[in-house]
């Protein structure tokens, strides 16, 4: 019999239990106790740890429960999957396929449609000679039978199409994917130095603070600095959705009237919005609010020809300070007292952002994982730049700018469509300063929808390379420091922003399923699992409560490098859609005290009637049409989902990679190809933006 592992007497060696206690009498006819512990007479009696059969049987019986139900959810959710692929695949119901307008984007498809063509007949090739017993690729170093070994036709072609696949095909795939791996490791160093950075900011505490109060005057007479005059502009184009509770929440900036004006530029080309818009500007003014409406006839330059024109005007000379927010944005009343003080004694900072907070992050898996890059995007990248290089890219939005870093800079530009990089950049190369305020949030929104988050990325990832071709002798030019512009060239740019989305596509989107065909080329299962993990880990630390996703995390995350690729390819050679702006589609959500507030209001209007009292008819009208058209966007519009080409040829391609790789018997592998393939065929059935249940 195994000893039994008792140290509680041990621990009873040591430790004295209970209290000494001595009782004492007047009249001795007790004798004096001293207590060390309890008596054996009165230890309770050890319990059997075994269970009798009924115990177990309870425990099988409520394991046997669970196991049933992960199958049923399993099986539940397959059939699901199977149901969608009939119902959108086969049928084409409620969907819609996908326009490419770029050539480019065209060119990638039929390049994978051929790719996938070709893994099938390979497979087909594999399996045949599998039936066969010509195992040859499950050995490392492949055995070429002689002459005399050949058996027929068919043996002969697959003898061939081994030799012609270890001279020819497996260097070039293994020089590449030696290639990759390299640039992999870099941009992982990379990751593991900001977030060992994050981690020092937060051990030290170290942060922007403003000294004393700064709103004090420094002398008694003289209080014209106490509140600068503060330009605040809200661009927006077509922004039906979320118009109304942007407007209200910058009216609402705790700022003297006197020092702050709003403009709400507004570049719709439908009337109705216009209208509705400027009713709402009209009622804030009749409020008392310094607001304007400013609408061009001709929208040039997007986003940065609608704030080049607003600078233009005369009246903006006067203000020292300019803050921006995007039509979905919902600042804080303390806004600018958070943000504009850290200006007062510092002549060299030329910007101060804001981080973004998120109204609909758990809406669906699709927001989630969006929180999960754009927490680590803040938090790691931008307040670990902030801290240590001053130096950041504008986020378009949240921010504020001194107005004359942007005059010296050169103003905004519409030469790409991320002007709040391009002005960024050069504002830092004219040795501007910028600052991160990761505890001062914005209510903001992510898109819902897989289309809109698709056209999001694209312009996100072609607008860098565009800007890279036309800032690059700039910054060899600039007169600053040598580390400042290697910051630029390599981390900035090209490592960040055009080596990310190439390995990533071309590592796990083409190598890997490559290699399932090619084996002389295998990739070791560190490089397909233990590090993309790992690093999966150091992005999800910014939002812990997103742990259980990091798995469709990590798969979503080489989905999408699809059009990252395609958007990085057609930036950097400029091709047509990287000059492309479409507006991100919102959905208006609002925060818990918004909507209460709303609730509150809505109670107050419906237990109070409304009588107009000295209004015309005319008045009476518009009102009346202002009413129609906000119970017109209330009316929900029906969801047409969409079919997306590339992800469902690389799905199929992946897929039909797993199944090779059952031959091979290579469970990680196969496993990753499967898991891999189903997240593409639910991106390519547009299934990724679902709601949650």
């Amino acid at each position: 019999m195994a000893p039994r592992l008792d140290f509680s007497n041990w621990w009873a060696k040591d430790t004295r239990k209970g209290t000494p206690v001595v009782v004492t009498m007047e009249n001795p006819n007790f004798s004096v106790v001293e207590i060390d512990g309890p008596d054996a007479a009165f230890r309770p009696l050890e319990k059997s740890r075994g269970k009798n059969a009924k115990q177990v049987t309870w425990v099988l019986l409520l394991k046997a429960n669970r196991a049933v139900g992960c199958v049923a959810w399993l099986a539940t959710a397959l059939w699901a999957l199977l149901g969608a692929i009939k119902k959108r695949l086969i049928h084409r119901q409620g969907v819609t396929m996908a326009s490419e307008k770029l050539g480019k984007g065209k060119l990638l498809f039929r390049i994978i449609r051929a790719f996938l063509v070709t893994a099938l007949a390979i497979l087909a090739f594999e399996m045949v000679a599998y039936l066969q017993g010509w195992h040859y690729f499950k050995n490392p170093s492949l055995h070429i039978p002689q002459t005399s070994d050949l058996q027929g036709f068919f043996h002969v072609a697959y003898v061939a199409w081994l030799t012609f696949r270890a001279d020819y095909i497996a260097p070039p795939i293994q020089a590449l994917s030696k290639f990759c791996v390299v640039l992999f490791l870099i941009q992982s160093a990379d990751r593991m130095i900001l977030c060992l950075g994050c981690l020092w900011i937060k051990y030290k505490k170290i942060k922007p603070t403003i000294e004393g109060d700064p709103f004090k005057p420094d002398d008694v007479e003289g209080s014209g600095y106490e509140h600068p005059m503060v330009l605040v502009q809200i661009p927006m184009c077509n922004e039906r959705e979320v118009y109304e509770q942007s407007i209200s929440a910058v009216c609402q900036l705790d700022w003297p009237k006197d020092r702050l004006l709003i403009q709400v530029l507004d570049d719709s080309d439908d009337e109705s919005i216009q209208f509705l818009i400027k009713a709402e500007v009209a009622k804030w003014s009749q409020k008392g609010i310094n607001i304007i409406y400013r609408h061009r006839l001709v929208r040039t330059g997007y986003k940065a020809g609608n704030l080049k024109s607003a600078m233009s005007c005369d009246y903006v000379k006067i203000y020292e300070f300019v803050a921006i927010f995007d039509a979905d944005f919902q600042p804080n009343p303390d806004f600018l007292k958070q943000t504009v003080p850290h200006f007062k004694d510092n002549p060299e900072l030329g910007l101060v952002q804001a981080r973004w907070a998120f109204v609909n992050k758990d809406e669906n898996l699709l927001t989630r994982l969006q929180n999960i890059n754009l927490c680590f995007h803040f938090e790691v990248e931008q307040q670990v730049n902030g801290v240590f290089i001053n130096f950041f890219g504008f986020n378009g939005t949240a921010g504020v700018w001194r107005i004359k870093a942007l005059e010296e800079s050169g103003g905004w530009l519409e030469r790409t469509t991320v002007e709040d990089m391009d002005i960024a950049v050069r504002a830092h190369l004219n040795g501007w300063k910028f600052i991160f305020l990761d505890d001062v949030k914005v209510l903001c929104e992510v898109p819902e929808s897989y289309e809109a988050y698709r056209k999001q990325q694209h312009r996100w990832h072609s607008g860098p390379m565009q800007l890279f071709r036309l800032c690059l002798p700039a910054i060899i030019t600039a007169k600053i420091s040598a580390c400042k512009k290697a910051n630029l060239v390599l981390l900035f740019f090209l490592l960040r922003k055009l080596i990310l989305p190439f390995y990533s596509f071309t590592l796990f989107c083409v190598i890997l399923p490559l290699t399932m065909f090619v084996p002389e080329a295998e990739l070791p299962v560190w490089v397909i699992c233990y590090v993309p993990v790992f690093m999966s880990l150091l992005n999800i630390l910014p939002a812990p409560k997103s742990f259980p996703f990091i798995v469709p995390y990590l798969l979503f995350e080489n989905t999408m490098s699809v059009t990252k690729f395609n958007a990085m390819v057609s930036g950097l050679f400029q091709l047509g859609s990287s000059y492309e702006w479409i507006v991100t589609k919102k959905a208006g959500r609002s925060s818990e005290s918004d909507l209460l507030a709303a609730a509150e209001r809505e109670s107050k209007t419906m237990n109070q009637p409304q009588i107009y009292r000295g209004a015309s008819e005319s008045e009476l009208s518009e009102l009346n049409q202002i009413k129609e058209q906000k119970e017109a966007a209330r009316v929900p519009v029906k969801k047409i989902n969409k079919i997306y080409r590339k992800e469902l040829a690389l799905a199929f391609l992946l897929l039909t990679a797993s199944v090779r790789s059952l031959l091979s018997a290579q469970g990680v592998h196969f496993y990753f190809l499967l898991f891999q393939g189903v997240t593409f065929l639910l991106v390519g059935l547009d299934l990724i933006g679902e709601q949650m249940s």
